[in-house]
């Protein structure tokens, strides 16, 4: 079992906006602010950005991959439409994945510095 998932981020401000906006899409609040790293969550602090200067203003792919888990269709389609008003770029739009099992519905985006995030619901039990 994970307990959180950090992600390095060049400019921590522009990613906190960034970040404030989409995960709030999925019910997660900011919960905790430090001089180089904010905590964002649900009850505690389990999705991290920390700053990270040396990665560079050009967001390049940088092989994260980090899933939130949705309660609804409809939160994954606002984290999609929020993550892009937001300036990040789709890496696959909000759909029920045929190949996946449990009624598999996500979307996909690419943050600010290049990390991949997604959101994920399931439309039937047995996901």
């Amino acid at each position: 079992m994970i307990d959180h998932v950090s992600l390095g981020v060049a400019d921590l401000d522009r990613a906190a906006r960034f970040y404030e906006a989409v995960l709030g899409a999925v019910g997660f609040a900011k919960l905790e602010v430090r001089p180089a790293t904010i905590g964002f969550g649900k009850r505690y602090p389990e999705f991290w950005l920390n700053h990270r200067p040396s990665m560079g203003a050009v967001p390049t792919d940088t092989g994260v991959h980090v899933c939130v888990r949705a309660r609804t269709a409809e939160a994954v389609d606002a984290f999609h439409r929020t993550a892009l008003a937001a300036g990040g770029v789709c890496e696959g739009a909000p759909g029920v994945r045929p190949h996946r099992t449990g009624g598999y519905y996500a979307a996909f985006v690419r943050d600010l510095d290049g990390n991949r995030i997604e959101a994920v619901t399931f439309l039937t039990r047995d996901g």
